[in-house]
């Protein structure tokens, strides 16, 4: 979609100034299958913009003029806040997917002690740099940062990596396989109901492009591979963001 809707927010400033349309889902939809025919329209709201709706699509949001001719793809900044609006509205809508997903669904690596931080990563049994970040769980829990982990396997369904993510998930000890398997070791084929498809679907819902994905309490992803000291201060950052009200 990017390389279809190359232009962004300069258009605005290009467009002579109007009075505000009333916002008309029916236009906001039909501009976008003009570019997208397949598009999945998942929320139509305000824009900041005035004269514009915003849309989600896919895991991203994009800008739609109310009398739907003109599409706007980018980032969207309050200038005087300092505040890009585009990854805010974003984070809010990661955060409610990722909280709405059960706990009994996630691979679970909890502290022996009390729960500081929690967080939530995508992550690929086959990925060099997701194995190194599991080489750290021990140290993440033993500061008190809980690791949730959902599986996405970036070759994607049918494919070897993720049918060794199935067969992790029908362990009978399923942390212990996942550790396992994190270190090198192929895990025995097995096949039950399982929810990697579901984990794989929410990824890229989320906007995951890559592994692994980490994502904060607030929705914001943080990062891919981070240390125990990175990743310890980028969520007391983020803790102490949400505590002043940023």
């Amino acid at each position: 979609m990017k390389s279809r809707l190359s232009t962004l927010l300069a258009i605005v400033l290009a467009v002579p100034c109007v009075q505000s349309v009333h916002a008309s889902d029916d236009n906001v939809r039909a501009a976008i299958k003009k570019l997208v025919p397949n598009a999945k329209v998942e929320k139509i709201e305000p824009s900041p913009i005035t004269g514009y709706s915003q849309a989600i699509i896919g895991g991203q949001l994009v800008y739609v003029s109310n009398d739907g001719r003109y599409v706007l793809q980018g980032t969207l900044y309050d200038a005087d806040a300092k505040i890009d609006l585009t990854a805010a509205r974003m984070s809010r809508e990661h955060v409610a997917r990722l909280d709405a997903y059960p706990t009994d669904k996630r691979f679970v690596f909890k502290p022996k002690g009390a729960v500081k931080h929690r967080i939530t990563v995508f992550t690929d049994i086959d990925c060099g740099y997701c194995r190194k970040m599991h080489q750290h769980i021990a140290e993440y829990n033993e500061r008190g940062i809980q690791v949730d982990y959902l599986f996405f396997p970036r070759s994607g369904p049918g494919t070897a990596s993720f049918d060794k993510a199935v067969s992790v998930w029908c362990a009978k000890d399923r942390n212990q396989a996942f550790t396992d398997a994190k270190a090198g070791q192929n895990p025995a084929p097995l096949k039950c109901d399982n929810p990697i498809t579901e984990q794989y679907q929410l990824g890229l819902s989320v906007g995951v492009d890559g592994t692994p994905a980490v994502y904060a309490p607030d929705g914001s992803k943080i990062g891919g591979y981070l240390t125990p000291d990175q990743l310890q201060a980028t969520l007391d950052r983020v803790a102490a963001m949400a505590k002043a009200g940023g």
